[in-house]
């Protein structure tokens, strides 16, 4: 079952529903998420529980509750909860009104105080009434609910009691004030949730459909199915994931990758759904459904990373429920001990016993957690930073070693064939032989690789065919994981190998050797094709594959911050050699999967280890490193692995997530202590009766705004400091 809940404005208040909800028989797999607004639950079909004692329940608690369908697709269940609900000025709300109404009573109370003095007293009274009525019946609810120390409960206590005992000036103050920072709290929740409904706002509603006979029709985008055919104007945004079939333009990436500067897109070229259109009209070719795009994907990892709570956020969760009662337990002290023992007078330790219980509660300290995470991952997402939940985002600041993968991670992953060497036997000595054998050489390479989705065969397959050579048919094909391909051709069992599995396999000679040593050198990336049968060595290819522009002032960057990079690569020593000392970075060569599992494991013990890759082969690091980081052209296994996804694949953007995530940490720390902080000297002030019941009330209310609106200054985070900077500071 799902619901939109509206008027929470704190985490507390995810709380106070969860508590009251996983006491009612037959509910279960609770899941309420603050940022989006959505509550989502499992109810047994024999339960005693209806949906309407569900309703009942969250009304009582003074929220908001609206069902929403199942939606196929998660950009549509966000935009049905945050898009079409219209967004109210602050004295539109019920909150809102609340204050306003406050506001009037008081004022007339201050009036016929000044012109009727024996009746002011009535008049505050009067306000207090009407004003304390709803938290009245509101912590009631939450106290037969499961939540018995509430703010509710302990300012409804405090204001009552202060006009009993005669204070009912200040008691009115203490409502008015504690609406109003009710009110700010809502306010303040309004802003954190703008990076979600901004998100909501990239997904398009309509596509323009073209069908066999070229006949154009809008449907709405969340019914396209893969292979349908969408035009895309000139000025309008993307409906779909896909592939350009016809037409080129430059597209506007920002709203999903980040990405500033518009794209060259033409024939080919994959496009994203959310990416607006700047030039040429477009056809394409749907190749994912709304349920699975780009924009569908973050909003989902977005969710469940705003729903998932951060170490810290645990831990200081757990605080409070011994905070709350501990507080109280000295407000009573401080009623009962001073006129039992020392003679005091029981009003005025009643009134300094009510301030104290304002001070008991721990909104602020709950508060300052989340805020801080929801606002660094709303800014992290902005800057195409999919971080997917807390933990991962606190993780990151603690990251002193930088593991990278080499092919699609530090380079562009796109290799291309530099040297094609063929050799022919003659009395036993090999040697290179001419164009037209390298041209027969190269269709065996692509027949033998044929079978293979490996950037490397892939980059010798379109060299083949961009030369116009026909390639031979190969049967029998299979891998050796992480060593060789191999495949039968023209009747002959042939397999392509690295320098240092063919070494074994074949009868390699000196010479051939000193030819891969020097490609090497050359950071190149060397395959060897042989005969299985005959273990003689037929060829060499050779292919570079460049550093992405930023690898070297991504991998400075990060030992400025003082965080170590390590390479760990499958290929060759040499070429490994060559590409590290280029980027002045440590490095490991020649490793399989569970080899660089191994090399994790051994430096999880001394550090912590964030683990970058694109390709399948990286997922096990990466769910074994203590942050696992994806490139965001990568693949959709290394991308649903990570704890992280890099949306522009920019090596400088790790500098930036290690920036945001300290950033992010220092945020929480000033929060908690300024919560801590200010509870504390008002704990003080107020039992030494420097402080009375209005000052208590900011003492919460304010600190939770404060502490909401200062996480709100990540909003603003600018990225890691730039090297000059940094070199500056140093």
């Amino acid at each position: 079952m799902q619901y939109r809940i509206e008027g929470m404005d704190c985490a507390s208040c995810v709380r106070k529903i969860e508590t009251a909800l996983a006491r009612m028989p037959g509910v279960s797999d609770i899941q309420l998420n603050f940022a989006t607004e959505k509550l989502e639950l499992s109810l047994a079909p024999d339960s005693d529980t209806q949906c309407s004692d569900i309703e009942k329940t969250i009304k009582r608690l003074g929220f908001g509750i609206s069902a929403t369908t199942d939606q196929a697709n998660a950009a549509d269940s966000i935009s049905d909860n945050l898009l079409n609900t219209q967004p109210q000025r602050w004295w539109q709300t019920r909150k809102g009104k609340q204050v306003v109404g406050l506001g009037v009573l008081m004022s007339v109370a201050y009036a016929l105080a000044l012109l009727f003095p024996d009746y002011g007293m009535w008049a505050f009274a009067i306000a207090v009434i009407v004003g304390v009525f709803p938290f009245a019946r509101k912590s009631i609810t939450l106290a037969m609910t499961g939540t018995l120390f509430s703010i509710e409960m302990l300012m409804s206590i405090a204001a009552i009691g202060a006009l009993i005992i005669g204070e009912a000036e200040e008691a009115a103050a203490v409502v008015f004030l504690f609406s109003v920072g009710e009110l700010l709290e809502g306010v303040a929740a309004d802003r954190a949730r703008a990076g979600i409904r901004a998100l909501a706002s990239l997904v398009p509603k309509t596509a323009i459909l073209l069908d066999a006979q070229g006949g154009q029709r809008d449907v709405p985008a969340a019914s396209l199915q893969v292979d349908d055919l969408v035009l895309v104007r000139p000025g309008d945004k993307v409906s779909a994931d896909g592939v350009i079939v016809q037409g080129s333009s430059s597209l506007d990436d920002s709203p999903v990758t980040g990405e500033s500067i518009p794209v060259a897109k033409a024939i080919g070229d994959a496009v994203f759904a959310g990416s607006i259109n700047m030039q040429g009209a477009l056809q394409i070719r749907v190749q994912k459904t709304a349920a699975d795009n780009t924009i569908a994907r973050i909003i989902n990892l977005v969710e469940q990373a705003q729903t998932s709570k951060a170490p810290t956020a645990r831990f200081i969760e757990k605080f409070s429920r011994y905070y709350t009662p501990a507080v109280m337990a000295i407000a009573a002290l401080v009623i009962i001990v001073p006129p039992l023992t020392m003679g005091g007078e029981w009003a005025t330790w009643l009134y300094r016993g009510f301030a104290l219980l304002l001070i008991a509660c721990p909104c602020a300290l709950i508060l300052s957690t989340p805020a801080a995470i929801a606002s660094g991952l709303a800014v992290g997402t902005r800057r195409g930073l999919l971080i997917k939940g807390g933990s991962a985002l606190e993780t990151m600041g603690r990251v002193n070693v930088v593991a990278f993968d080499k092919t699609g991670t530090l380079t562009e992953g796109k290799p291309q064939v530099t040297d094609v060497i063929a050799f022919t036997q003659k009395q036993s000595v090999q040697e290179h032989i001419g164009p037209e054998g390298q041209n027969e050489m190269l269709a065996l390479f692509a027949s033998v690789e044929s079978a293979s989705s490996h950037p490397l065969a892939k980059a010798i397959i379109d060299h083949a065919k961009a030369a116009n050579i026909s390639i031979p048919i190969a049967s029998n094909a299979y891998a050796t994981a992480g060593k060789a391909v191999h495949a039968t051709v023209a009747g002959r069992p042939l397999a392509i190998g690295s320098p240092v599995y063919a070494t074994k396999k074949s009868l390699m000679s000196m010479a051939q050797q000193a030819d891969i040593e020097v490609l090497q050198k050359e950071g190149k990336i060397v395959s060897v094709l042989y005969d299985e049968q005959s273990d003689e060595v037929l060829g060499l290819i050779a292919l570079r594959d460049e550093l992405r522009e930023d690898a070297q002032a991504g991998v400075a960057q990060l030992k400025a911050m003082g965080v170590r990079s390590v390479m760990l690569t499958g290929d060759n020593r040499l070429t490994a050699q060559a590409l590290a000392s280029h980027l002045e970075m440590e490095w490991e060569a020649e490793l399989l999967p569970e080899d660089k599992l191994r090399l994790l494991n051994e430096m999880k013990d001394n550090s912590k280890i964030a683990m970058i890759g694109d390709g399948i082969n990286d997922a096990p690091a990466l769910a074994t490193a203590d942050v696992g980081i994806a490139m965001g052209g990568g693949t959709d296994v290394a991308i649903e692995t990570a704890d992280i996804a890099l949306l522009k694949s920019r090596v400088t953007d790790v500098a930036h997530l290690i920036a945001l995530s300290r950033a992010t940490m220092s945020n929480i720390h000033q929060n908690v202590m300024f919560a801590l902080g200010l509870k504390f000297i008002f704990l003080i002030t107020t039992v030494l009766g420097i402080t009375g019941l209005w000052i208590a009330v900011l003492a919460d209310t304010g600190a939770t705004v404060l502490v909401t609106l200062n996480a709100l200054r990540l909003l603003r985070f600018k990225g890691a400091q730039p090297l000059t900077t940094l070199s500056k500071a140093k």
